[in-house]
């Protein structure tokens, strides 16, 4: 009880017996859904494998609004979840113990204080949503989407990476890269996300006034950008939203953004170009 209040991992034997628990013809189903996963070799495979089986060992996941999550359900976003941590260690998902999952996206209050000091109260649909030292809460029908770089779950679950250093802020902690410098990560990050809002300056000045920004007409101009506009928000949405196309949809990015794409290969320690290759 007192390693689940804590949010530990699994203890090994745990691992080992969920694992044997997943079976082969489910497994295939689950990589076959998810191009991004299919694409993994043999040995990517088989630690995927272990990873999403340390990953249902150790968290509960649970249904909202009425849902009932199958193992199907629960292996996808567990397959999903671990590609990130591939080849990180699994501790960095330590800390919380819980995944929620609603039938669709969700409802969440929000307030923002704007420039002249007035907090602005409203509601947000939300596809996911990572807390601090809490649960990650995800809509079911959001993980099953890839399209155009879109991955919900390995948005938040990035963002659960980015807490584990104690701040939501874009950089991960780097404690077992020494090939990684802080100082140099902040630097990389700053300009590659000033060079991202200025790409999508430029394409906002550019759609037509009697185009909504809003509707769908504008999705030709916002497509010319390498990620999705909601990378602009600040450091930690650029973070998690550049780990998303990191792995789903590589190329553009790394075009665009090369020194930002060259430290996310470095951090995750895995070259989603290549395989796509």
């Amino acid at each position: 009880m007192l390693r689940w209040l804590k949010g530990r991992g699994a203890r090994p034997a745990e691992v080992a017996e969920m694992q044997a628990r997943i079976s082969p013809e489910l497994w295939r189903q689950v990589l076959d859904a998810h191009p991004f996963l299919s694409v993994l070799n043999d040995g990517e495979t088989a630690q995927l494998l272990a990873r999403s089986a340390w990953l249902l060992a150790s968290k509960t996941i649970n249904g909202a609004q009425g849902l009932e999550v199958s193992d199907g359900m629960r292996l996808s976003i567990a397959a999903q979840a671990s590609l990130p941590i591939l080849n990180l260690a699994p501790e960095l998902y330590e800390g919380w113990d819980e995944i929620i999952v609603y039938p669709a996206s969700f409802r969440i209050p929000r307030s923002r204080q704007d420039d002249d000091g007035v907090v602005h109260e409203y509601i947000e649909d939300a596809a996911g949503e990572a807390w601090e030292g809490g649960p990650l809460v995800l809509s079911w029908e959001d993980t099953q989407l890839s399209e155009g770089g879109f991955n919900v779950v390995i948005h938040e679950f990035a963002h659960k990476l980015d807490l584990r250093s104690g701040f939501a802020d874009g950089m991960p902690s780097l404690a077992a890269h020494r090939d990684l410098k802080p100082k140099v990560w902040r630097q990389v990050l700053d300009d590659s996300l000033d060079r991202f809002i200025a790409a999508l300056d430029a394409v906002e000045a550019a759609i037509p006034p009697d185009v909504d920004p809003e509707s769908e007409e504008a999705d030709a101009w916002y497509g010319q950008l390498p990620m999705d506009p909601y990378a602009a928000t600040d450091e930690a949405e650029f973070f998690a939203v550049s780990s998303e196309h990191f792995f789903v949809d590589p190329v553009p990015m790394q075009q665009a953004l090369p020194e930002w794409y060259g430290l996310l290969r470095a951090y995750y320690r895995q070259d989603p170009l290549e395989r796509y290759a």
